[in-house]
């Protein structure tokens, strides 16, 4: 029996448009995703994922790493095409420099602070006459994370120096008048324990260490904002003053876990007080208890907050696919989800400020009768890169010989 013409025009129609969705869907991986999907899985290739290439700071290395797990297990889509974070971690300083120079070209950069990102800003203008990013563009750089920097001390020795009170307006005065009396803790009764051991990171590498110089900086010309490249270069006084604090510390190191780690490890033979983050703080200080006393954390009288922007690269090497996955990617990091972890499992606040710093498993409650404080001084207002790139050479020029 012959099949009716009516049946071979419709096979026929099927025909062709299964063919030309074959054909669509190897050309458009969005249309791909409507193809039938077991001719779609047998016949086609599986689409090539959009790679965004992110340079991290090694801070956030613990959450980053498994909220990058979880966005790509979620299959995070861009026209159809799965997005794939490929991320290293670099020291923010270092990382700065080589996207400047070229060395490393990713699309997305998350240093400690957007004073890195100020400073790129301001360098790369200078240098190519664009500038490779925009710290005040809320649309490509956006902080994600944040925690500010802290005075770690043993209580014993931090009483004697600062009271109980983990919010001192003096904090940074009398910490220099300790670190430069040549008596040391004798002068304060305490003859045995030596000289006053203070210890940060080097701000040419650690931006913990240049977030430290610039607390320092702020609280002896007594502003929160509007700090000139003459108040550093035109005061010999400042000179002397901020020489009398760098000069007593013994080794700038490169990394602000390490220093944590040493004060824990080998207690006040080495390290009196140290400057890192709060999450920092927080991540050890479980690992304190029962050595050399308590660990007590300190806040300087102006926040300095170290807020982990994650910031889209405004350069000839980003495509459009790799900036557009970034975003997407960036709003999974301010998703509540990940804010939540940021804060409860590492100790970071969140920069979604709908989530409550004292919410149920918060460390910064966990941890108050360590000195953790939810409220926080007033913050800054960070200078321009011209004025940072100024303090970072007169640290080399008077510091770093």
């Amino acid at each position: 029996m012959s099949v009716p013409r009516k049946n071979w025009i419709l096979l026929s129609f099927f025909l062709i448009i299964s063919v030309s969705i074959l054909i669509a869907s190897l050309i458009s991986p969005a249309i791909r995703q409507v193809s039938y999907a077991p001719l779609r899985e047998l016949i086609l290739p599986p689409p090539q994922p959009v790679v965004v290439n992110l340079i991290y700071s090694t801070e956030k290395e613990a959450w980053l790493n498994e909220e990058i797990g979880r966005f790509e297990n979620n299959n995070h889509l861009l026209n159809g095409r799965p997005i794939k974070i490929s991320a290293s971690e670099m020291g923010s300083r270092e990382m700065i420099l080589d996207v400047l120079d070229g060395r490393r070209q990713p699309a997305l950069i998350s240093p400690a602070s957007s004073l890195q990102i100020s400073i790129l800003q301001d360098l790369s203008a200078a240098k190519y006459g664009r500038a490779l990013v925009n710290v005040n563009d809320r649309q490509v750089c956006r902080p994600v994370v944040n925690t500010p920097l802290v005075l770690v001390a043993w209580r014993e020795r931090a009483n004697v120096l600062w009271g109980d009170n983990t919010l001192p307006v003096d904090v940074w005065k009398k910490l220099h008048d300790a670190v430069s009396d040549p008596a040391g803790w004798a002068s304060r009764g305490y003859g045995e324990w030596g000289y006053v051991k203070f210890g940060h990171t080097n701000p040419l590498t650690s931006n913990s260490g240049f977030m430290t110089l610039l607390s320092l900086t702020f609280d002896y010309f007594g502003k929160s904002d509007s700090l000139t490249p003459q108040d550093i270069l035109n005061n010999p006084e400042y000179k002397t003053w901020l020489l009398d604090v760098e000069n007593s510390v013994s080794s700038f190191g490169d990394s602000t876990g390490t220093y944590m780690k040493d004060i824990i490890a080998y207690g006040p033979s080495m390290y009196d007080v140290v400057t890192v983050y709060e999450s920092t703080a927080i991540e050890q200080a479980d690992n304190a208890v029962g050595r050399y006393g308590d660990l007590r954390v300190y806040y300087p009288p102006l926040t300095i907050m170290s807020d982990h922007p994650f910031c889209i690269l405004q350069a000839e090497w980003v495509k459009p696919e790799e900036a557009q996955a970034a975003e997407i990617f960036v709003d999974y990091l301010l998703s509540h989800d990940a804010q939540e972890n940021a804060l409860i499992k590492y100790g970071f606040r969140p920069a979604d400020t709908s989530i409550a710093l004292d919410s149920a498993g918060s460390p910064l409650s966990r941890y108050a009768g360590n000195g953790l404080n939810i409220n926080l001084p007033p913050q800054a207002k960070l200078p321009s890169g011209n004025v940072l790139n100024t303090l970072l050479d007169f640290w080399i020029r008077n510091v770093n010989q």
